[in-house]
């Protein structure tokens, strides 16, 4: 733990990172600090901040290669020489000897590597932060890709998120940073994470991804190939699709770019909502559009590894949650966080309401294209924070997605309008799940399920005022031996108090005479506190 840290501190002051902060944002004694740092004797040298911070994520290995290629899609928040490089991440991580790969696959496959394919490609096609891609092709014929996992990436990666888990550790005695929770976020990432490194998990989400979009014009999903598909190594149809952030070609074959871009919010929220299923890495670099219909395009998505779901209760708050703002209906966004537990009980509604009107009327007002859902979800954030809000763990994947999502979009059509596109399938959506043939649906969902508890109904019936009838039972009994207690309880202090009375009046009667002598030469201020100390010995 401590060389990493370490490491990461080496790492911070090789490239300078330091220069990237703005410092005229930050608090004077942090101003101050960095003024006086140690690290402004270190060169910043010939390269650009955007090269600087892509080669530091790479050396720092893939946790943090994974946040800039999320970073890499909000070119509204981020210079366009830092995007351009962060870009980069997204497939073109320095890869592993191709000899390591081909030794890899032998050994998850068991076999030498001309039984499994007739044709494998020593140079990768593309290298990620966990895994490489290489070209090959069966004794069937069909061309395929083989992903391979990174040798020791797992070693590293556990190191990474031991660090984490101290950074968030020490956040949580923060007040102002424990309501992120930051141990539970952590603690989701990590999972996410971890099962990128099982191939057959990704496999698994992959075919059932291409079972959702089974002959749709939205999306298309390459086949898995089960049979030559391990923990570490996984087989699958080869796409020919273009790279979604390669505008220029997309352009050059005539792709309509504003079609593409609300398709790509259209599959998205059929994920969430219809499927309750997303792809949960859509960053560009797992997204290609298909060549044959331009005017007509189809998103390719592959790398399955990050999944996510909702239960049905966040799903149906978040969607009322989206039509509220699209109404600019704040008082109804913020009765949702209260009754969903988002915020405290005690949160008043309409002083919610009131702060997030206040910071969210100024953006809503602007015309509905310029409107970045990444600067809603921020001013709500910062106006919940002192509501005492916390990040709910389950939905960090859904508003990862949701940028990925609006900054891929707006880099295809900078016109996107992504809550016009939204806004009618959420309605629908709304209106199906709480019309007829919601309640429907439903009640065929459910139908195995009470076809097999219709007959048992009565004898349930019965259990349950069996059941009833032996709590009255027993509660009456309980009553009865309470008041039995009481009724002891109160004996005993009355035979108490005549206890001490009889004492006391024969301690009196014995002790009268020298008392009556004593008494005689007392004023009777003395006379009056022994009399009262009687009368409470007689009382107690």
């Amino acid at each position: 733990m401590g060389l990493r840290l370490l490491r990461i501190m080496w790492v911070i002051t090789r490239y300078r990172l330091d220069t990237l902060l703005p410092l005229a944002r930050l608090p004077w004694w942090l101003r101050l600090a960095f003024l006086l740092s140690p690290l402004r004797l270190v060169p910043v040298g010939r390269r650009s901040g955007g090269e600087r911070l892509r080669l530091a994520l790479e050396s720092l290995g893939p946790i943090f290669v994974k946040f800039g290629q999320l970073l890499s899609t909000r070119r509204d928040l981020l210079p366009e020489e830092i995007a351009d490089e962060l870009r980069r991440l997204q497939d073109q991580v320095p890869p592993f000897p191709g000899r390591e790969a081909r030794a890899l696959v032998e050994s998850e496959l068991h076999l030498p590597i001309d039984a499994a394919f007739a044709h494998f490609e020593p140079e990768p096609l593309a290298s990620a932060s966990i895994a490489q891609v290489h070209a090959a092709r069966l004794h069937s014929g069909e061309d395929v890709v083989v992903k391979i996992i990174r040798p020791g990436i797992d070693s590293v990666m556990r190191q990474d998120m031991a660090l984490m888990y101290r950074v968030a550790g020490l956040l949580t005695l923060i007040p102002e940073a424990r309501r992120l929770r930051p141990v539970e976020v952590v603690r989701d990432y990590e999972a996410t994470l971890f099962d990128e490194l099982d191939l057959h998990k990704e496999a698994a989400n992959t075919s059932q991804l291409k079972r959702n979009f089974k002959d749709s014009p939205l999306l298309y999903v390459p086949t898995i190939h089960w049979s030559h598909t391990r923990r570490r190594v996984m087989v699958q149809e080869r796409i020919h699709g273009v790279p979604v952030a390669d505008i220029a070609a997309l352009r050059a074959q005539g792709t309509d770019l504003k079609r593409l871009a609300e398709r790509g919010v259209e599959i998205f929220f059929t994920q969430v909502f219809r499927d309750n299923f997303f792809h949960a890495d859509m960053h560009p670099g797992n997204i290609f559009v298909a060549r044959e219909t331009p005017h007509d395009p189809q998103y390719i998505a592959i790398d399955c590894g990050i999944v996510g779901s909702l239960t049905r209760e966040d799903q149906d708050y978040l969607a009322r949650n989206l039509l509220a703002f699209f109404h600019q209906d704040y008082y109804e966004v913020a009765a949702l966080h209260i009754e969903s537990g988002w915020v405290g009980e005690e949160t008043r509604a309409n002083e919610f309401a009131a702060a997030i009107r206040t910071v969210c009327e100024p953006i809503l007002e602007k015309p509905l294209k310029d409107i970045s859902f990444g600067q809603v979800l921020l001013g709500l954030f910062q106006t919940a924070r002192r509501f005492n809000m916390e990040v709910q763990p389950q939905l960090v994947l859904l508003q990862k997605t949701l940028l990925n999502i609006e900054g891929l979009g707006r880099q295809l059509y900078p016109d996107l309008d992504l809550w016009t596109t939204a806004k009618p399938y959420l309605e629908r959506w709304m209106k199906e799940r709480a019309g007829a043939t919601g309640f429907w649906e439903s009640l065929k969902r459910q139908a195995p399920e009470l076809s097999r508890q219709l007959p048992e109904l009565p004898s349930v019936a019965h259990q349950a005022l069996s059941r009833i009838e032996h709590e009255h039972r027993q509660r009456r009994r309980q009553a009865q031996a309470m008041n039995g207690i009481q009724q002891q309880l109160r004996e005993h202090r009355r035979s108490g108090r005549r206890l001490r009375l009889g004492l006391l009046l024969g301690g009196l009667a014995l002790a009268w005479q020298p008392l009556s002598a004593w008494a005689a030469g007392q004023p009777w201020p003395v006379l009056a506190a022994a009399a009262l100390g009687v009368l409470l010995l007689a009382w107690q």
